[in-house]
């Protein structure tokens, strides 16, 4: 899918769990401010805590908003 190969990967820290499975995580180079972010498919068992190190793909039509695709 087109908009899959868009999102722009990189790496993250998770800073703060949210209601229904949604995180709050920081980009590594701080360039962003904080994002709100939910795991991906088979990934949704992982059980993340603050301080984590995640790889998050952020969709270009919305910047605030990431996905976690692995941890880091």
């Amino acid at each position: 899918m087109a908009a899959e190969r868009d999102a722009l990967e990189a790496e993250a820290v998770v800073r703060e769990a949210l209601p229904n499975a949604l995180y709050r995580v920081e980009l590594a180079s701080g360039s962003r401010g904080s994002l709100v972010a939910h795991v991906a498919g088979d990934a949704s068992l992982l059980r993340l805590l603050p301080g984590d190190r995640v790889f998050v793909e952020i969709a270009p039509y919305d910047a605030g908003r990431a996905r976690i695709v692995r941890r880091g």
